[in-house]
């Protein structure tokens, strides 16, 4: 079980973005103002230099220091230029380093409280000092006389409070923009730290490993396929079930429409183009059950997720039991009417009717000639035992619907059905699509007449109805999952008669195709289906 932290992740972040941003900031300030600092004094000793060199080239004060400044023609001049360039001390000295000028005219005569011997060995010097007046950038050159010897040096030197006060009103204002650079930072990591938060739904990160844990475990734990679209379409999350169901593993991302063949029902639901409740689809071989559900939270559209269930086994049953029960309902119905027949004739027998009884028996055997053949009175070609049964229980059920289910003269089928769940899986949805289109037809006596004919190991079956035929453009439509021909308007039927049966054939390389779509009205005609389902046949038929 996970403790809860004392602080939020969405607050640690922003906690730690905002001391990165701090300290980042400091450091940038503090890095600012010590490369600021060092160029301040390098520019003030460059202008110091400057003006010592300009006060070294003025011949008459190298004359008067040559002379030794009787007329104290050095200090006056060093005093003027010191006024006009702001400059703290103009300096100058003969070769021992006693002062000819000074702000002070009291330290005029002694020697200079600096090092001299730079300037004096004929080197120019730019330094950071403090001498009398305190601490100075100064320059330092020598003098020349005219005979090109040292007669001393010149040294300026500027205030280094003037270099602390520029320093400080340059960093005042870079102040102004690093702070303004924190509350950008402090404001943007509050922004992300809300983004963060509603992108995680306002769940720590150790909830959101639980729920990983969780959703995996459930989703390759539960016997149903799900897959998850997003709202752009792309697969999300396809457990192991739904990877077994529809035969392929997607990769996360792929489109959802990847999962299913083109043009089909399942597709038409994994894209989004149609919306599903419990619909029956097919998947290859398979019978689905496929339920979409949209998912949203505070109105946004986060996609969908489509459950599959596998119903195949269910459907493979099912179509068993609807033979079973086909046949079951055909000899109920013959044994009710049998049992009224043979009431009648007793009756007609104990009132001493003998006459009529034998008419009765001879009007029961011409009806028993027109109508369905029973199992051994199908065509001898038919020889498969299961295959006569089969259709002897199909025309007795079309019978009781008011249709008439003929074998056609060209039937020949020798040997045994080897595989007798596809032979009625095909033949008897063909039957019964066609029986219910001669039923709801218009034209009277309604028919349906179906030919079978064997080809080696291959079986070829033509139906033919009296209805009034396929509604346009469903001439292929009534193939796809959902679409009836009960219903073909709305398609509320579950539709999956056809369908399976042109996948079963397909399944065997075979195929179910309606070859005339038939048309309405007194001179029309039906529909005609035709089917050829390979390999159904056993060895013998093909001797």
């Amino acid at each position: 079980m996970s403790v809860r932290p004392r602080i939020s992740f969405a607050r640690q972040v922003l906690i730690l973005q905002v001391g990165v941003v701090v300290v980042v900031a400091v450091l940038g300030y503090g890095l600012v103002a010590w490369m600021l600092d060092g160029r301040l004094r390098d520019q003030y000793g460059q202008r110091a230099l400057t003006v010592a060199r300009t006060v070294a080239v003025d011949p008459e004060i190298a004359d008067a220091v040559a002379a030794g400044d009787p007329g104290h023609i050095v200090q006056d001049r060093a005093e003027r230029i010191r006024v006009r360039t702001g400059a703290l001390f103009v300096v100058v000295t003969d070769s021992r380093g006693i002062r000819f000028s000074h702000p002070n005219p009291s330290r005029l005569g002694e020697h200079v409280s600096t090092d001299p011997s730079d300037a004096l060995a004929g080197r120019e010097v730019v330094r950071v000092e403090r001498g009398t007046l305190g601490l100075s950038a100064r320059g330092k050159v020598p003098l020349y006389g005219r005979n090109g010897q040292i007669l001393g040096e010149v040294s300026v030197g500027f205030d280094a409070r003037a270099i602390d006060r520029e320093l400080g009103h340059v960093l005042r204002e870079m102040s102004l923009f690093v702070a303004g650079a924190v509350l950008l930072g402090v404001a943007a990591s509050v922004a992300i730290g809300r983004r963060l938060k509603r992108q995680t739904l306002g769940l720590e990160p150790y909830e959101l490993v639980e729920l990983v844990h969780e959703r995996e475990a459930v989703l390759h734990g539960v016997g149903e396929g799900v897959v998850a679209v997003d709202s752009a379409g792309r697969i999300a999350v396809c457990n192991d079930e739904a990877s077994r169901l529809l035969g392929v593993t997607p990769e996360p991302g792929a489109p959802a429409g990847d999962l299913a063949a083109a043009g089909t029902t399942l597709r038409d639901v994994l894209t989004g183009e149609r919306e599903a409740a419990n619909l029956f689809v097919t998947a290859g071989e398979r019978v689905l059950v496929v339920n979409r559900r949209a998912v949203r939270r505070d109105r946004r559209d986060l996609g969908a997720v489509i459950t599959l269930r596998d119903r195949t086994d269910l459907e493979t049953l099912a179509r068993e039991l609807d033979s079973v029960s086909t046949l079951f309902d055909a000899r109920r119905a013959q044994r009710h009417e049998y049992a009224n027949r043979l009431h009648t004739l007793s009756g007609l027998l104990q009132l001493g009717h003998s006459e009529e009884a034998a008419e009765y028996v001879g009007t029961l055997m011409d009806d028993a000639a027109r109508r369905a053949p029973a199992p051994d009175n199908l065509p001898d070609p038919l020889s498969d035992p299961y295959l006569r049964a089969f259709l002897s229980a199909k025309g007795a059920v079309a019978a009781e619907k008011g249709v008439r289910l003929d074998i056609g003269a060209g039937s020949y089928v020798p040997g045994r059905v080897a595989d007798p769940l596809d032979v009625t899986t095909v033949v008897g949805n063909l039957v019964d699509n066609a029986v219910e289109a001669a039923r709801l037809g218009h034209r009277r006596p309604a028919r349906v007449e179906i030919e079978l004919l064997g080809d080696g190991r291959d079986l070829h079956v033509t139906v033919t109805d009296s209805g009034d035929g396929l509604p346009d453009g469903l001439r292929d439509a009534v193939f796809d999952d959902g679409i009836s021909t009960r219903d073909a308007a709305s398609g509320r039927s579950r539709g999956l008669g056809l369908g399976l049966a042109r996948r079963t054939a397909r399944a065997r390389d075979g195929d179910v195709t309606f070859v005339d779509a038939g048309t309405a009205g007194p001179g029309g005609s039906g529909a005609v289906a035709v089917a050829r389902i390979p390999g159904v046949l056993g060895a013998e038929a093909m001797r």
